[in-house]
């Protein structure tokens, strides 16, 4: 629109026959119901507000990326809508800002955006001057871009982590087989001695031998925790898999009076698992469980089926995940607890991932955590779509 459309208009619209008035209002009815169809129908969310912040306009991408409604938040201030944004920080007169933000509801999403002014000019005597009529936001969903990039971010630094098991492995490994060989050649000439000299270099000999031991099990674990195992996997019940992983803690349940209650649906479908990595992934959660609950706690165990997948549900009553930490969870030697190695959770993803599964997990501080495994009741490759669908 040219600059003083309007005030000539108006200045001719006692000159103007009602039926020309008529067209013009038409017009820009048709207009405006154009622009709102072209804006609704891209994907990217637009918000405009005035120069204090207060919105005149959102397209339904932005309602369905924050959850608002269309009707009842036109004239409400962008920053009570939307809580969490610093409007004061993003509007600028003269720049354009953009920025990455996360949003929780109605659903966790990342977001970029970038607040741009919108100005019109505005004649001053002879001249025109700019004036700021209020500022465009648009939203982009970076969802599926960062988590690509997380994903690959994650794919890298196992790499770097199997080539230092690799070190590791063969750094650690070869001492401590000389170690016990040496040990061994020790005890044959120990025989020999007479027996109250071995009753008393027995026990030294010992305790060494029991060290070197757990150095060699804290490096298979290692090991097992970034390198992935090929599967041997075969038709199994998953109710089955988790009552014996139950009962192998048997004593430690008891120990702990821990009160461990299952409800486990008794028409559950075969999975295709490996049953000796599905057990060692349900072990270390319910190790994770029992750490968190310390004695005394309730863990529940249900299991069920939804559309393509079995579930399987851990809720403990422990002190559950703060905020700021749930993010490391899965981190390699990441652990609250004052002892443990911090592989636990890692290794759990590993087996489940390698068995094409998903994990969830659900936690308020001070409330505990329910984690969710879900495995898929098919192992397929690919999925035909309905006829006609091209893409």
């Amino acid at each position: 629109m040219k600059p003083g459309f309007l005030e000539k208009l108006i200045e001719r619209v006692g000159r103007i026959r009602p039926e020309e008035i008529q067209n013009y209002l038409q017009r820009l009815a048709h207009e405006k119901g154009l622009f709102e169809t072209i804006f609704n129908a891209i994907r990217e969310g637009v918000i405009v507000t005035d120069p204090q912040g207060r919105i005149s306009y959102l397209n339904q991408a932005a309602s369905l990326l924050f959850g608002l409604d269309l009707e009842n938040t036109v004239g409400q201030l962008l920053s009570e809508t939307v809580r969490g944004l610093d409007w004061n920080a993003l509007a600028h007169s003269e720049k354009i800002i953009s920025r990455d933000m996360e949003v929780f509801y109605p659903e966790n999403r990342f977001l970029n955006f970038y607040v741009a002014p919108l100005s019109i000019e505005k004649p001053v005597g002879e001249a025109y001057s700019q004036e700021l009529v209020g500022y465009a936001v648009i939203l982009r969903d970076i969802t599926e871009t960062r988590r690509t990039t997380e994903e690959t971010i994650e794919s890298e630094r196992f790499s770097a982590l199997t080539l230092l098991a690799a070190g590791v492995a063969h750094e650690i490994g070869n001492p401590l087989n000389s170690l016990d060989i040496h040990l061994q050649l020790l005890e044959r000439k120990l025989r020999k001695l007479p027996d109250a000299v071995q009753a008393e270099l027995q026990e030294p000999v010992r305790v060494a031998k029991e060290e070197i031991k757990r150095l060699d099990d804290i490096i298979t674990q290692f090991l097992s925790a970034i390198r992935p195992a090929p599967l041997k996997v075969t038709p199994e019940n998953v109710n089955t898999l988790i009552q014996e992983s139950i009962s192998f803690l048997a004593a430690e349940i008891e120990d702990r009076d821990i009160l461990v209650e299952q409800e486990l649906r008794p028409d559950m479908p075969l999975v295709e698992v490996d049953r000796n990595q599905i057990k060692q992934a349900f072990y270390n959660v319910v190790k994770n469980s029992f750490q968190a609950m310390k004695s005394e706690g309730i863990l529940h165990i249900k299991t069920d089926v939804d559309q393509g997948h079995v579930l399987v549900i851990f809720t403990d009553t422990g002190g559950g995940i703060a905020p700021e930490v749930m993010s490391k969870i899965f981190d390699p030697y990441f652990t609250t607890k004052t002892s443990g190695s911090g592989l636990g959770l890692m290794i759990v993803r590993r087996i489940v991932r390698e068995h094409r599964g998903e994990i969830d997990i659900v936690s308020t501080e001070g409330q505990g955590v329910s984690l969710t495994i879900r495995l898929p009741l098919q192992n397929k490759q690919a999925r035909m779509l309905a006829a006609g669908n091209a893409a």
